[in-house]
């Protein structure tokens, strides 16, 4: 039975997507974005065991195996593992099957508009995105996924098939300065956006506005909302340094992204055509 890496899943969220919905978070990422806030779910635990000793409830432990073992009865949710973690993981991942989500999802079914699936990365589980999205549009609920872009949506269509929308990053269209913020070529990012708009699957568009990136932030915002129009909402989001790496607030400093210096995006995304575009 196909079985996936879920972080966590928060029974009611009303931030990610419309309405109230229950979110699942898969671990793992092909992106190394520098600002990210949640790290510890960009890679798989590789039983290194810094983290056991340090955990103050007990919850850890090293098997026979030698993997590391988590007790969810026993934790607190401190985070003091994910801050002991050198590799940008987490211990406590629970590898759950369709059913073992949907017991879940049905207990908040009565009262969630939709699921959205989110990471990480949750397109990595694709296959098993596509088995969960079918079980729950049994129940009369929309499906989102929340992705960074990094899956070929185009060539492999069986996933939009079942879900109702992809709420899509768009972090920066400056080739060198979508690689230095997450490791990677913006050139998939921008061919989803293309294709989901065209195909009427594109839910919403988020992008990153950085404190003195003058140039590079009107760069993105100029090219997305000349792109979507009135399609569907752009989040233009504000830099917030809390919870990053060490890495990201050495490039990009410490300050939080000016609310009036955001909402001056907002407003050029509005007059461009992108008359949905807001700052959150």
């Amino acid at each position: 039975m196909r079985r996936a890496p879920v972080n966590k899943i928060i029974a009611f969220s009303n931030v990610d997507g419309p309405g109230n919905r229950t979110s699942i978070f898969f671990q793992g990422c092909p992106f190394n974005c520098l600002f990210c806030h949640n790290p510890e779910t960009i890679h798989m635990c590789v039983s290194c065991g810094a983290c056991v000793a340090l955990c103050p409830a007990g919850a850890l432990s090293v098997g026979e195996n030698g993997a590391v073992k988590w007790d969810d009865q026993r934790c607190v949710s401190c985070d003091a593992c994910i801050r002991a973690c050198p590799h940008d993981a987490s211990p406590r991942i629970r590898w759950m099957t369709v059913d073992d989500v949907m017991r879940e999802v049905r207990r908040s079914a009565p009262y969630i508009d939709g699921v959205t699936t989110s990471g990480g990365e949750c397109t990595q589980q694709y296959a098993f995105l596509i088995e969960l999205f079918a079980e729950v549009r049994k129940l009369g609920k929309t499906c989102l996924v929340d992705s960074n872009g990094s899956f070929d949506f185009e060539a492999d269509p069986r996933l939009l098939e079942v879900c109702d929308g992809v709420m899509l990053d768009v972090k920066a269209v400056e080739p060198a300065w979508h690689e230095q913020l997450v490791g990677h070529s913006r050139d998939i990012v921008l061919k989803n956006l293309d294709f989901l708009l065209r195909v009427g699957k594109l839910q919403e568009v988020r992008s990153l506005i950085f404190p003195g990136r003058d140039h590079d932030n009107e760069a993105t915002v100029r090219y997305v909302a000349g792109k979507i129009g009135d399609a569907c909402d752009y989040k233009i989001i504000r830099y917030r340094p809390f919870g990053v790496r060490e890495t990201c607030q050495r490039l990009l400093g410490e300050d939080t992204t000016d609310e009036a210096y955001a909402e001056g995006y907002a407003r050029l995304a509005r007059e461009i055509g992108a008359k949905k575009a807001f700052v959150v």
